[in-house]
């Protein structure tokens, strides 16, 4: 067998087994055998394919599955991180606590993506933004409404779990607050 051939054979496999998982938790997350790491598995198709260790990030994870979305804040010089970081890169310590990302945000920059990258081809139009939450961490995210005449900077909204179709896992967007 080719080693081509061994590699499409391991990708076959892997995404069945994460297929599999995706189907009970939705998530793309393995357990790596050697160190029992849990791995995120990227089923895009990109040029390349990854897995990261989220073994100090498992709580994020473990927050989408809940419905939840947590930011980190450093013990030491207090910082916000979203997405949430294991380390501060401000001050180069890793004592971090875990905080919710909760209640209404304001809406402070979006757009809305019409030439895609091959990887989001199949999905329609849509629109990013970045909002804030209390109490200061700014998220970035897909809006739920893709119409720019009903977006606005400034308007409320809220961070809402959701599954991502057709990839069917879960993730996180924003959700205008009816007025």
């Amino acid at each position: 067998m080719s080693q081509r051939s061994e590699i499409e054979e391991y990708i076959r496999r892997m995404d069945d087994a994460v297929n599999k998982v995706k189907e009970a938790v939705g998530l793309p997350v393995i357990e790596e055998r050697r160190t029992s790491s849990r791995l995120w598995f990227s089923q895009r198709e990109l040029r390349l394919r990854y897995t990261i260790s989220i073994d100090r990030l498992r709580r994020f994870f473990e927050g989408l599955a809940e419905g939840k979305v947590y930011a980190t804040r450093c013990k030491h010089c207090g910082t916000l991180y979203f997405p949430p970081q294991a380390d501060c890169p401000r001050c180069r310590r890793s004592d971090m606590e875990w905080v919710e990302v909760k209640g209404e945000g304001t809406l402070l920059t979006y757009t809305v993506i019409y030439t895609k990258p091959a990887s989001f081809a199949h999905y329609d139009d849509y629109a990013v933004g970045v909002a804030r939450f209390p109490p200061g961490v700014n998220v970035l995210a897909w809006l739920s409404e893709n119409d720019p005449r009903r977006l606005r900077v400034g308007m409320k909204v809220v961070l809402r779990v959701v599954r991502r179709l057709p990839e069917n896992y879960l993730t996180y967007q924003l959700v205008p607050v009816e007025d």
